[in-house]
């Protein structure tokens, strides 16, 4: 059989798992996870794990964080003004925002903590930090290289 490689177009089924056991996502229900293996569209550890894979096998891979969504950077962290968040904005610990970046650019981040004065957010991804495990099969190559 053909195995995977930089290049080719797969899909694949997964659900992908923290250490402790506690699900963050699965394909289960849902059409395979389509991609290019090499241009970076799933995380790293992932890709380098379907790498080599043949069409109908399964493996299972703990990814660790710099392989995934990286380190927590404490530096992702601020706290802002109240005032210069607008007004009709609902802020609560949880919400998801999107600030402006210096170039133009739009960057998810989360509300960690509220009060009359300040707004603390969050720029790291929700699973920063966190090594991952995934359950892999490699349903098909779509389009090899």
């Amino acid at each position: 059989m053909t195995e995977a490689k930089m290049g080719d177009v797969v899909r694949i089924n997964y659900t992908g798992r923290l250490t402790n056991g506690t699900q963050f996502d699965s394909s289960s229900g849902k059409e395979p996870l389509e991609f290019t293996i090499g241009l970076g569209q799933v995380i790293k550890g992932l890709e380098a794990q379907v790498a080599g894979m043949e069409p109908g096998s399964r493996a299972t891979v703990t990814i660790p964080c710099d392989q995934a969504y990286g380190p927590h950077r404490a530096e992702a962290i601020q706290t802002l003004d109240r005032a210069k968040v607008p007004s009709g904005i609902d802020v609560r610990p949880g919400t998801q925002l999107k600030a402006r970046t210096a170039d133009g650019g739009m960057l998810p981040i989360t509300v960690v903590e509220v009060d009359d004065s300040i707004v603390k957010v969050d720029a790291n991804h929700p699973l920063a930090g966190q090594d991952l495990v995934f359950d892999v099969e490699l349903v098909e190559i779509v389009q090899a290289a």
